[in-house]
């Protein structure tokens, strides 16, 4: 079968590796979509840390359930529309004990740390596949992306009394904006591209804030009558907005940081203290994704209207170079694999 191939930094391929195989708790899932992550452009630009090459991207995964393991639950049919949770876990490292598993000291993420989701094909442990009859594949294909952000909101304890300051409007921020207005919460949006703070205030934001424009602080006083944000979630991974979120948030409030910056950055530690401040991380997800698909179902918001562009399979190469010359221009990029036309899909 066909995958896409990182060789290095900025060499991508389509190529022909083994079909995989399938064992008793697995399914064989047809990919249909798949949505670049900006950690699949750290990869392609030589960023992460964690990749090693080649390695086939990908990790926001929609497809078709070919085929099932003999283990494998009845309520999860062939031809049922799916997407994927990307991540392992082992079960006994700390984070696994606390049942944090999102955590996972050990965790390896599809197109990560191993071979991802970028492929005709791919088999996978039936407890790590959700599926929906309401959603479209483009649709399941943006629950992961989302989940992100809605586990940032748990992290944060967001509530409907609190008001959320959100910082960074790309997929993963777009996620918080969503999952914060759909507990009720009053989301201040922040992010220099006016059409991803048009695309926050659609997906919920009661205010929205562009830094080259406006006086953050000045704007937030004036929003919370001089008091800060109760919460303040930092989804770019800049020095600049780490200092930016403890700066803005009221005393006794939570910092979540879902981004990680590139390099060290300094922390107000003297407001992180007088404030006495909750600041916390946020990775991953964690028994999320049901709750996303439910929020995607009832349709109340327009998440399809965050895909940038739907590329086909065989241009993929030049869907990596095209964002890496111009990453502003998109918020979700899909890739469209080729159907089989083997099944159809169960409703």
């Amino acid at each position: 079968m066909k995958a896409v191939s990182m060789r290095q930094p900025r060499v991508v391929e389509i190529e022909e590796i083994p079909e995989p195989k399938i064992g008793p708790e697995d399914l064989l899932v047809e990919l249909r979509y798949v949505g670049l992550c900006g950690s699949d452009l750290s990869a392609y630009r030589g960023l992460s840390t964690m990749v090693t090459y080649p390695r086939i991207p990908g990790h926001e995964a929609s497809g078709i359930v070919l085929a099932k393991g003999e283990n494998v639950p009845k309520s999860m049919q062939v031809g049922s529309a799916v997407t994927i949770m990307p991540y392992t876990s082992c079960g006994f490292c700390p984070s696994c004990q606390l049942g944090r598993f999102n955590a996972c000291q050990h965790n390896q993420t599809l197109g990560v740390q191993r071979d991802g989701a970028l492929a005709e094909r791919i088999s996978v442990p039936f407890d790590k596949v959700y599926s929906s009859k309401i959603l479209t594949l483009q649709e399941l294909a943006l629950v992961e992306p989302l989940s992100v952000g809605y586990h940032a909101t748990n992290r944060g304890n967001v509530t409907e009394s609190d008001t959320v300051l959100v910082l960074g409007c790309g997929t993963i921020g777009l996620g918080v904006v969503a999952a914060a207005s759909h507990k009720g919460a009053s989301v201040i949006a922040v992010d220099i591209e006016s059409k991803k703070l048009e695309m926050a205030s659609r997906l919920g934001a009661k205010h929205t804030i562009d830094p080259k424009r406006e006086d953050i602080s000045a704007k937030i006083r004036d929003l919370t009558n001089g008091e800060g944000v109760s919460v303040a979630i930092e989804a770019v991974g800049l020095p600049q907005t780490f200092r930016m979120a403890i700066e803005q948030v009221a005393f006794s409030g939570r910092v979540v940081f879902i981004g990680y910056a590139k390099e060290d950055a300094a922390l107000q530690t003297n407001l992180i203290v007088s404030k006495e401040l909750d600041v916390l991380g946020s990775r991953n997800s964690l028994n999320t994704f049901p709750k996303v698909i439910r929020m995607l179902e009832e349709q109340k918001l327009p998440f399809d209207e965050m895909i940038s562009c739907v590329i086909p399979f065989r241009e993929s190469a030049k869907a990596f170079a095209e964002w890496d010359a111009s990453p502003q221009r998109f918020t979700k990029i899909l890739i469209e694999l080729p159907s089989s036309d083997s099944h159809s899909i169960n409703r």
